[in-house]
Formats: C-alpha cells, structure tokens, sequence
C-alpha cells in the first residue's frame, strides 16, 4: 500500500537521507555536497499551503518523497509548479513513482496549480520514461547546463497541463 505524509521538521529526516545518497551518489541532482536538514527544509517547503511535500511510504515504510515547488519568483507564474520525486533504490518497478503523479497533480490541481514542469538530467531514463508514460511532453533541453563528476550533463525540462 502506498500512502503520503506531508514533510514537517520533525519527519524529514528520511527524505534528507534519500536526498543526499542521490547527493553523493548520482546526476539527478546537480547539488555536489550533502545537504544540511535546512537546506531540504528550503527545497521542499515545509509547511507551505500551496507547494506541498510529503514523504512516500510503501508498506509503512518511507521510500521516497515528493513535493511541487515555484517554478519561478514572478506572481505570472503562480498557475504553476515544479513536480519532483526522489525514490529509494530497489523500489522502482512497482507503480509509487505513477502513483505519486497521480497524487501530486490532484494537490496541484486543488491549490490552484494547472501547469507542471519536471526538470531531469538527461541519462536518467527511469525518470524521463515516467514522466512520458504520465502524458508529460518535452518541452526543453539545455546543453552542457551542468557539471558534476567531472562529466558536463544536459538537463531537460517536461511540462504537462493539468
């Protein structure tokens, strides 16, 4: 069973491990150091009405977490938001990153949200073939936008109205 629990101070401390494992060792996030519980804190807008988060749990267990962020710091884009979601290893496969768009866009849609954009490093194609199974289109693609391990990466930007 998969269930959602929204992030407080008190309950992050999972989503920051699986944050900063993603931190040390992967390019879904182009962080370079592991980040402070603070800094999470930020990222994911504890407490926010609007731009929610919450932790994934499959079995009782947290494996994941999720949360809609500001696309932009301009009032024009406040009919949208930045989707992300991180899953532990070893869970993929078994429908939690469908069933948390599913669930995310509801909120979305609830708060006033009507347009979503997932930014991906290109290369992670669990990430880009869930978004496109979810009706999420290309919409961007920036070149050489990053670095990290020594590697230059491109990120890409999927986009869906709600």
């Amino acid at each position: 069973m998969i269930s959602f629990n929204p992030i407080s101070k008190e309950n992050i401390h999972a989503a920051l491990d699986i944050y900063n494992w993603y931190v040390l060792n992967s390019t879904a996030t182009f962080h370079l150091e592991a980040v402070p519980q603070e800094e999470l804190e930020r990222m994911v807008s504890v407490g926010h009405v609007k731009y929610q988060s919450f932790n994934i749990e499959f079995n009782n267990e947290v494996c994941g977490f999720c949360y809609l962020s500001q696309f932009r710091y301009k009032e024009a884009y406040d009919k949208s938001a930045e989707i992300t979601l991180y899953l532990k290893q070893g869970v993929l496969g078994k429908g939690i990153g469908k069933t948390t768009l599913n669930y995310l866009e509801k909120i979305a849609k609830k708060n006033g949200i009507n347009n979503l954009v997932a930014v991906i490093t290109e290369g992670n194609s669990a990430s880009v073939a869930l978004f496109e199974k979810a009706n999420y289109f290309k919409v961007g693609h920036l070149k050489n936008i990053g670095e990290k391990f020594g590697e230059a990466l491109d990120v890409v930007s999927y986009q869906k109205e709600i």
